[in-house]
């Protein structure tokens, strides 16, 4: 597939869901209780550049079996500059965690991929305290090296929801692969949420997120990250920019 030149950053805001956090996740329910497969990707500037930098990604993100919803306030502001306003960010945690709440509610099954052996044996731990109506089917760490086997594993299993968190763009990649041998099920890349949930890393103050200022707290706490951010943030606005300037000629 070829992406037309000054389309490309548009076409994916121009999918990207546009309503409200609450609407959201009314369909999340709507849908788990009525079995409808989803696949969930949550975008932020370094989704979509990796989608620039992959064809096959970006086929990933545009296939109609995906919802991709804004993660990131980069997302929320740069979709403005082609008057395609959404309408607010719904971060990928905020959504896993909601998921947890509705399976709790509707007694649904769930299975968990992702993060090092301690982390989903702690996060496996908390969710059974917290949720005690989920039924989890199974778990496996992200370091297995044959993570085909998990999924078929997942398959054979056939839980309602599928978190998976080995870091984007391989957990949207490994659940594109698959996900057309499901009948049923929620899936969504959830990145580091179960160091979260885990308590082995800390989300940012509520400070931080109610400026959409997460992205800064982790700079901040993992300064390492500022190199990821240049060569993601930095360079998604210049592209945007770059796209709009084209579609105004």
């Amino acid at each position: 597939m070829k992406v037309k030149k000054g389309n490309y950053m548009y076409s994916l805001f121009k999918k990207t869901y546009k309503g409200s956090k609450q609407d959201f996740f009314a369909k999340l329910e709507e849908n788990l209780n009525s079995n409808k497969k989803m696949f969930i990707v949550t975008a932020n500037p370094e989704t979509f550049m990796n989608s620039k930098r992959d064809i096959s990604y970006y086929n990933i993100l545009k296939d109609k079996i995906t919802t991709i919803v804004a993660d990131g306030i980069g997302i929320v502001k740069a979709s403005k500059k082609f008057n395609l306003k959404i309408k607010e960010r719904i971060p990928g945690i905020d959504i896993a965690k909601e998921l947890l709440i509705l399976a709790n509610k509707n007694k649904k099954t769930l299975y968990l991929f992702g993060a090092n052996e301690e982390v989903i044996l702690k996060t496996k731990k908390i969710i059974c305290n917290a949720y005690p109506d989920i039924n989890i089917l199974g778990y496996s760490n992200g370091y297995v090296d044959d993570k085909d086997s998990v999924f078929e594993e997942i398959i054979k299993l056939s839980p309602d929801i599928i978190l998976v968190g080995l870091g984007i763009p391989s957990q949207e990649q490994l659940i594109y692969k698959h996900i057309n041998k499901f009948k049923k099920g929620i899936f969504i890349g959830v990145g580091g949420t179960f160091d979260v949930i885990s308590g082995c890393k800390k989300r940012a103050p509520k400070l931080f997120i109610n400026l959409n200022l997460e992205w800064l707290y982790r700079i901040i706490t993992e300064p390492k990250r500022l190199k990821r951010f240049f060569n993601n943030n930095v360079k998604f606005m210049f592209y945007i920019n770059h796209e709009k300037r084209n579609k105004e000629t």
